[in-house]
């Protein structure tokens, strides 16, 4: 006779709150422990399964009865370019002109 997990393995589970929705299946869990420092190690299996490499950073959610981390992944140059883009074409939009980025950079920086 199976184990009700393993039966299940493959289920999909969702899990939805107000500002983010979960997803999971069985063979994507995993338990661990938090050390006196706070630290947390994650499973082999998961570090594997998520393509996880020493050094990477993390946002860290907390909800009601929930911790959450979200590995932080910096854009691809073509998401990059297509985010360069988008801005350019908002600011086209609303008038904006060089001059006035110029402008803005120079009051930040205390220059103007």
């Amino acid at each position: 006779m199976s184990h009700p997990l393993e039966e299940n393995r493959d289920k999909a589970y969702t899990l939805t709150s107000k500002n983010y929705q979960l997803r999971w299946n069985m063979s994507s869990i995993a338990t661990t422990r938090m050390s006196s420092k706070g630290q947390v190690v994650i499973p082999e299996k998961i570090r594997k399964q998520l393509g996880l490499e020493p050094g990477a950073q993390f946002v860290v959610v907390a909800g009601k009865d929930a911790v959450i981390l979200k590995p932080i992944v910096p854009p691809s140059m073509d998401d990059f370019d297509d985010l360069i883009e988008e801005a350019r074409r908002q600011a086209r939009h609303v008038g904006l002109t060089e001059a006035d980025i110029d402008q803005a950079i120079a009051d930040v920086r205390g220059q103007s």
